[in-house]
């Protein structure tokens, strides 16, 4: 117990995806908290982690030939990945006491330094089966089925902490709105002292989208967790017709604040201009999402870039050669994958584009399709597409978009060469953005927050051609490490496809195809631009910048 009473740094997100066999994340804030985590354990940060533990969590997708997308929810044993904890304790919801039982996983970083994750579970056997299933299934049910999650994740894990001995938290770090509940129980802890509560807090927002952003009906939050509330609550500046704002909830009592890019800062200040947000640009975990023949080329010429990723800034000594072959091989890799899943026959020598992510309209994984017939004329024998993605089981837009892509790409039967790989994870994630010659990213300017997807695939030597939102805006060096999509003044449809088709035609397929040399050169820019954009930079800052920090 010792030990627990050292942590300074109390990480709260939703879902935290550290692996694909831990299904308890469901897209880019769960695989960020994980990549943070990994970084924070790389440098040594006494920090802890907390999310709720779904026993149904990242459920599988299946895609049929029309392209209709079902969901399996495969029963998840935590046994024997997670430890289950001598820690049982309850929560007033729904006027009555709910069991929690917390599990742990401990993530080892690079120096060996452990940092814990600590998930919550409802399913105890005193619990009543509605109880039982509050923690089931990731980011499920209705309104009243979140508000139970987010009180246990809130409130639960602070709870759990003082369990644990962790009962002198420097920060709590809230990633995103679902956290926000645990500032109630500290106001409670800290006998109504606001500023005591504030000096400990700090809020990460990652959506520009507003219905991105967790908002209940305060008579509902009051009924439903009566018997955890602060008695003199009042929230006047936050209850807005009668609705808590989740993420205004957390911004209220933070002492500090950031977006996950600069562009992202700027809207999310827009979005709150009664609170200062700055911004920390995501960075992803870059020994993880490496390809492993790129490990091993880096491991024989620039052996510190694991612990020193700004090591892979000396990736020019590499003889083009050697970096084009390492690729060859992750490439392979992934098309030997993809053609045992579908009849397509992709092709080993053939400019391959990926585009995977999770199936958000705004990210417009359909504007590849603008123009069938520019497409055919420009891509036929020349490139292939792989597309991968999620959308969740309840987002209608977002299944009719996977369904259009399936079906389009079907039409393309015999020109270009498109296909859809279904149950996108983790797993099949690195492999993707490892595997491809170009990632492909189109979303509708501001509304990609970051894009972690495309920074992974940068670290592997895959130039992105994408729209300057996000990361990309920051990162790009257009035609020198990959290419800018659209006019960021004024993006739109029409004129961000035409510009994609003439990239495509003019600089992408003639570069791959006749300059191996200047393509080899553009695969080692983006190596180095992806050292900007690792994890490990991400949380140097935010331990300078926000952890060490008090207002």
């Amino acid at each position: 117990m010792n030990k627990s009473k050292q942590m300074e740094i109390a990480y709260f997100s939703a879902e935290i995806g550290v692996s694909s066999s831990l299904p308890t994340y469901s897209g880019g804030l769960g695989v960020l908290a994980g990549d943070h985590i990994k970084a924070a354990g790389d440098i040594g940060l006494k920090m802890c982690a907390i999310t709720l533990l779904y026993r149904e969590g990242y459920y599988k997708q299946r895609i049929d030939e029309d392209g209709i997308q079902s969901e399996t929810y495969p029963r998840f044993d935590p046994h024997p990945l997670l430890e289950k904890l001598d820690v049982k304790f309850t929560l007033r919801l729904r006027s009555r006491d709910v069991w929690v039982q917390a599990y742990r996983f401990n993530y080892v970083g690079h120096g060996g330094q452990i940092i814990p994750i600590y998930f919550l579970d409802t399913d105890v056997e005193e619990n009543y089966d509605d109880d039982r299933i509050i923690s089931l299934r990731l980011y499920s049910g209705d309104k009243d089925h979140r508000i139970l999650q987010e009180a246990i994740l809130g409130f639960g894990g602070t709870k759990l902490l003082d369990e644990l001995g962790h009962n002198d938290i420097k920060t709590y770090h809230m990633n995103e709105g679902h956290c926000s509940f645990l500032v109630l129980n500290l106001l409670e802890k800290y006998n109504g002292n606001l500023n005591e509560v504030k000096s400990r807090c700090h809020f990460t927002t990652h959506t520009p989208v507003p219905a991105g952003h967790d908002h209940f009906a305060e008579t509902r939050v009051k009924k439903l967790l009566r018997g955890l509330l602060p008695e003199t609550l009042e929230l006047p500046s936050l209850v807005q017709n009668g609705r808590l704002h989740m993420t205004e909830l957390g911004l209220y009592y933070s002492r500090s604040a950031n977006g996950v890019s600069q562009l992202h800062g700027n809207v999310a200040q827009e979005q709150f201009p009664w609170t200062n947000i700055g911004f920390i640009t995501n960075g992803v975990h870059h020994s993880y999402w490496m390809g492993s023949p790129f490990k091993r080329v880096f491991d024989e010429f620039l052996p510190d870039w694991r612990s020193n990723p700004d090591a892979l800034l000396g990736v020019d000594i590499i003889p083009n050669e050697v970096l084009l072959e390492a690729h060859q091989v992750r490439k392979n890799y992934l098309l030997g994958y993809a053609n045992s899943q579908v009849t397509k026959a992709l092709d080993g020598n053939t400019l391959t584009i990926g585009f995977a992510r999770r199936a958000a309209t705004y990210k417009r994984a359909q504007l590849l399709f603008h123009d069938m017939e520019r497409l055919t004329s420009i891509g036929s024998g020349k490139i292939q597409v792989v597309f991968s993605g999620k959308a969740h089981p309840n987002d209608a837009e977002g299944k009719e978009l996977i369904r259009q892509i399936v079906t389009k790409s079907k039409s393309m039967f015999g020109k270009v060469k498109i296909i859809f790989l279904e149950n996108y994870n983790m797993w099949l994630g690195r492999m993707i953005t490892s595997g491809v010659d170009v990632w492909l990213n189109t979303p509708l300017r501001p509304n990609e927050a970051s894009g972690t997807s495309g920074m992974k695939a940068t670290l592997n030597g895959v130039p992105n051609l994408s729209v300057l939102d996000g990361w990309w805006a920051e990162g790009c060096r257009d035609n020198i490490n990959g290419w800018a999509v659209g006019d960021p003044e004024s993006p739109d449809d029409e004129g961000d496809a035409n510009h994609l088709y003439s990239i495509l035609e003019e600089k992408v397929i003639p570069t791959f195809y006749n300059d191996r040399e200047k393509w080899a050169t553009m695969m080692k820019e983006s190596i180095k631009t992806g050292v900007d954009f690792t994890a490990h930079r991400m949380i140097l800052e935010y331990n300078k910048n926000y952890y060490q920090k008090k207002s």
